[in-house]
């Protein structure tokens, strides 16, 4: 299992350059990282898949304004009497604005025609038009504008989801990051308590020191120990953690090798130069620019696409059709129109109460204002959380620098309490007290650059979903 976890190591390395060499160690950059999971991550990819599917519905709509032709031919024979025999040709033509185009030819002969059939070859050219319902709005169209919208509002949502998976990706990372860096604290303070016991021991020898201080400095360094082991445990859970956003290119799941260290780390995290710029940049975008404003913003568009089908729904339908007829082989005579060669025909549907009409109406406008609503609420919990963390990353940046300081002097307080124990007027149980102190004011440091890091990875992915430039202006 080792040499195929290497294996696969190895073809993601090849794939993206994206592992640096260490002397026994492989290391993983946080950039490196990040293109794995945008590129090989099955849910990136799904959300590519979703875009691709809305595209494809809007020419599934646009399917409903196709030309159709048909065509048909047949006869009947009974008892040696040819009833009919006919060939029809037929091309329709459906329009934007409701109204549809036809033409045909139709050949008939036989023995037994109905009186209304025109022996022969006939051409005939038609016009279907919409007087009243369906005239300014209909289904196709419709169709087609929620088709458009549902891709743009898709669009904003596969960036939002897209988004929040690079930010959960990167909080992993800076978590794995956090979890190294606490385990190297922990074994250079163990590494250093080794020395201290050796000393110890040596003095002991000596006869410069009581047994009592090897057991003192023995007590301090095991209980180290099981900190470091602890720290171990969770840096391996942590690469456990982050191994579930890594996946080959043939999207394929890797399971890495406990060996791989990550290549940056907490202090060198970029976010400290660049926090006052992102700051600056959310303080200039406008919130209904957001994709996830945006998303409701493409379905507002889609339920009123909708409230105008259903109005025209209250119309009564009176549908007009025009059909010019020419004989095959006779000279086409076109106008006046109402004068020969010609069929029209004028057909108007009422319902008498527009119950379900007017119920679906009031629904579509109903739905409209739940919508409203959730744009309201979507807008204030943006604003709300660019506010909350603004403040986080302020409030953490100024912890940081005092965090810093802190560690400054009990560093500075264990090396003069060492000072005075080489000079005989301290004891170890002094120097192990102040050597916790440091330990947990570094280890504060730590948490504390990591829950900057955090917050400023939300800024950053909140200000990302501002940069959308799929919106259209309709």
């Amino acid at each position: 299992m080792k040499n195929l976890n290497r294996i696969l190591l190895f073809i993601i390395t090849v794939f993206l350059s994206g592992f640096s060499f260490g002397q026994d160690t492989l290391r993983l950059a946080h950039d490196e990282f990040l293109a794995i999971v945008k590129n090989y991550h099955p849910l990136a990819f799904r959300y590519q898949l979703q875009n691709r599917i809305a595209a494809d519905e809007i020419q599934k709509a646009r399917g409903n304004f196709d030309p159709l032709a048909s065509a048909k031919n047949g006869a009947k024979t009974i008892d040696g009497l040819n009833y009919y025999k006919e060939t029809h040709v037929e091309l329709g033509i459906p329009t934007w604005y409701g109204i549809e185009l036809n033409g045909n030819y139709n050949y008939i002969d036989g023995q037994k025609l109905n009186n209304s059939a025109t022996r022969g070859g006939l051409f005939q050219l038609g016009i279907t038009l919409p007087l009243a319902k369906n005239l300014l709005y209909d289904k196709r169209r419709a169709l087609l504008d929620q088709a458009r919208f549902g891709l743009q509002m898709t669009e904003a949502e596969q960036q939002v989801l897209t988004n929040q998976l690079m930010l959960d990706a990167e909080n992993i990372y800076w978590e794995w990051v956090k979890q190294y860096e606490v385990y190297q604290l922990q074994a250079r303070t163990v590494a250093v308590n080794r020395d201290r016991l050796r000393l110890t021991q040596k003095t002991l020898e000596y006869g410069e020191r009581a047994a009592i201080d090897t057991t003192e400095v023995l007590s301090q360094l095991q209980s180290f120990e099981l900190q470091l082991q602890e720290a171990y445990i969770k840096f391996i859970k942590a690469t456990q953690e982050l191994s579930l956003f890594m996946w080959t290119k043939d999207r394929e799941p890797y399971d890495p090798d406990f060996s791989i260290t990550p290549a940056d780390s907490l202090i060198e995290n970029g976010s400290y130069q660049n926090y006052s710029s992102l700051l600056a940049a959310l303080e200039g975008r406008s919130i209904n620019q957001h994709a996830a404003v945006q998303y409701y913003t493409q379905k507002q568009r889609i339920l009123e696409s909708e409230r105008r089908l259903k109005q025209q729904s209250l119309l009564p339908k009176l549908d007009f059709t025009y059909n010019f007829f020419n004989k095959e082989q006779y000279r086409a005579d076109y106008f006046p129109l109402f004068q020969n060669n010609y069929q029209y025909g004028l057909k108007l549907e009422i319902p008498l109460l527009l119950r379900e009409a007017r119920a679906d109406y009031r629904i579509a406008k109903s739905k409209i204002e739940q919508n409203q609503l959730d744009t309201d609420y979507k807008q204030q919990e943006l604003t709300t959380k660019i506010i909350a963390y603004r403040n986080e990353v302020i409030n953490y940046r100024n912890q940081i620098d005092i965090a810093q300081q802190n560690i400054i002097n009990y560093r500075r307080l264990l090396t003069a309490e060492e000072i005075r124990f080489g000079n005989g007027e301290s004891s170890l149980f002094l120097i192990n007290s102040r050597e916790n102190k440091l330990l947990e004011a570094e280890q504060k440091l730590i948490e504390l650059r990591l829950k900057f890091v955090n917050s400023y990875n939300q800024l950053k992915w909140l200000n990302e979903n501002f940069n959308n430039p799929w919106v259209t202006a309709r």
